[in-house]
């Protein structure tokens, strides 16, 4: 039996990216901690690594992990998947009650959207796409 478990996001600046996913998403922080020595150095395949890591959970019980490493920082401090058709990990996507004021209220706070949220041709979902301040795309439904 296989179950989803998390998305691991990592992040440029753990604050800013708590601001986004707590307070405009809703997440709920339910762990936050510094992790450093053997386990982790062994399980990530790099060496004296220090990393924060904070575990959220959305009202359903889904849960992120964000992790923002203080040491072996990459070079990148934006996502480089800026096309949804470039290999890897393409998107995440989050369900939302009423996708039209999450839309507003993320635009107002300069969140940035491919589009005003679209209807899917079946009718079934309302749809848009932003992304986290990283740049990792992250799509948005309201099933109707």
């Amino acid at each position: 039996m296989i179950e989803f478990r998390h998305v691991g996001i990592t992040v440029t600046d753990i604050e800013r990216s708590l601001e986004f996913y707590r307070e405009l998403l809703g997440f709920e922080v339910y762990k936050d901690m510094e992790e450093s020595g053997e386990y982790i150095d062994n399980f990530s395949g790099i060496k004296d690594i220090k990393v924060r890591t904070v575990k959220m959970k959305a009202t359903d019980g889904s849960l992120i992990e964000l992790l923002e490493y203080k040491s072996h920082r990459n070079d990148n401090t934006k996502c480089k998947n800026e096309l949804i058709t470039t290999i890897g990990c393409s998107h995440f996507a989050l369900t939302t009650d009423d996708l039209d004021y999450l839309y507003k209220k993320l635009s107002h706070r300069g969140i940035r959207f491919n589009s005003e949220p679209q209807l899917s041709p079946d009718g079934y979902a309302k749809i848009a796409f932003c992304r986290d301040p990283d740049g990792v795309l992250i799509e948005l439904v309201e099933v109707l």
